[in-house]
């Protein structure tokens, strides 16, 4: 008997930058196999941005690159990447074409509709409908999104609350055409030798094993909003008497405007002494985040807006108290007062409090410590996450 042949999947994501996105587009292009053959295609990351050329590589999946698309708007070279991917849609001939993220969302589906390709789904892994434009500028959007919307057979939500802002609160469509699928990883290597990374992330750093490591990982741009760890970072240098370190992993546009406001908070760093005692560390980008994790004894995110933060998932998987925003898909699996504190994302007041009740609370961190990572490794696999991908295409092609 003739083997069936594979259905065809083009996907396209905006840029494989470090993050949930990335991991995502590269598992399932590797592991829907054989049953799927996929196409992956992506845009190009910014020069402030890691690179993430090591999760394809390592699963050996090689990209088609669209050099023309970009993160940011520009009318000429979004035309030409939407000239492109219709060539590789015509050549190519998918059954799916699943795309990721804004930019590619909008150019994908647009060439995709243009070529009369049979499924057409697209995933939000957060969204750009508050705290990132003009107002001006976010009804546009909203209006593109719309339109595109209604002429997509499917929309994949990352979250319950993501579900309810789209759907409910932004109108982009019916609840009953956005499914609900959440990220999927690879956690093992946060749940694994933990003491041994501990003890080199340390001493990498010199810090002393008497001080608590305050971490927060992510790009260093506006909506990830640093001044408010900053903030809370000072107001714990003047009103408690622990030892501690704060830790910023990662590196963007802010750098700079960061570091100077961290001089106004008369915080101390050393970006040439890696060994220093100050209170703050900033360590550019980083790929061995279960190291990270691993010497940190809390991780914070004090972003405005968010889908679902793979920093926030590692960190949890990790079994390492949380303090952060209430924003996006957080709440799904950070529980307040069990696992970590949620704040609201403009409640700076509250934020510093709970981080100093963090710092000196040494039973508290240990009880939000021994939340059961194994939840958080099963809700968040990678091996769910093709499973319930899988499950959607076929009803789809349906």
């Amino acid at each position: 008997m003739e083997n069936k042949k594979p259905i065809r999947v083009l996907r396209i994501i905006n840029r494989l930058n470090l993050g949930g996105p990335t991991y995502n587009a590269a598992f399932l292009t590797k592991y829907l196999a054989p049953e799927y053959e996929t196409k992956l295609i992506a845009g190009m990351k910014d020069a402030s941005e890691a690179g993430s050329e090591f999760i394809t590589q390592n699963l050996g999946i090689e990209p088609t690159y669209v050099q023309d698309m970009h993160r940011s708007i520009h009318p000429i070279k979004d035309f030409k990447s939407f000239l492109e991917i219709r060539k590789i849609i015509k050549e190519f001939k998918p059954q799916i074409v699943h795309t990721h993220a804004a930019k590619a969302g909008a150019i994908g589906r647009l060439a995709a509709l243009s070529c009369g390709v049979p499924v057409i789904l697209h995933t939000f892994h957060g969204h750009i409908f508050h705290s990132y434009f003009s107002s001006l500028s976010t009804k546009v959007f909203l209006f593109i999104e719309r339109y595109l919307a209604k002429r997509t057979s499917g929309i994949v939500v990352i979250s319950k609350i993501q579900q309810k802002e789209l759907c409910d609160d932004y109108k982009i469509c019916e609840k009953s055409r956005a499914h609900i699928i959440p990220l999927g990883f690879d956690l093992t290597k946060y749940t694994t030798d933990q003491d041994i990374k501990r003890q080199a992330f340390r001493a990498e750093f010199g810090i002393r094993e008497d001080e608590i490591v305050i971490s927060i990982i992510g790009r260093l741009v506006p909506i990830k909003n640093h001044s408010m760890f900053l903030e809370a970072i000072a107001y714990l240098q003047s009103n408690s008497n622990r030892k501690f370190r704060a830790m910023i992993i990662g590196d963007g546009e802010d750098r700079e405007q960061i570091e100077a406001q961290a001089k106004a908070l008369g915080l101390g760093f050393d970006n040439e002494n890696l060994q220093h005692t100050h209170a703050i560390t900033f360590t550019s980008w980083r790929k061995d985040i279960d190291y990270v994790n691993a010497g940190s004894d809390i991780i914070c995110l004090t972003s405005f807006n968010e889908g679902t933060p793979v920093s926030l998932i590692e960190a949890a998987a990790a079994g390492k108290p949380i303090l952060t925003t209430n924003v996006g898909g957080i709440a799904d699996f950070i529980e307040d007062g069990k696992n970590g504190f949620l704040v609201e994302s403009r409640d700076l007041i509250n934020f510093q409090e709970k981080l100093k009740t963090l710092v000196e609370n040494d039973s508290l961190r240990n009880q939000f410590s021994t939340t059961n990572s194994q939840k958080i490794v099963s809700l968040f696999s990678y091996q769910r996450l093709v499973s319930d991908m899988r499950a959607l295409y076929k009803m789809l092609l349906n």
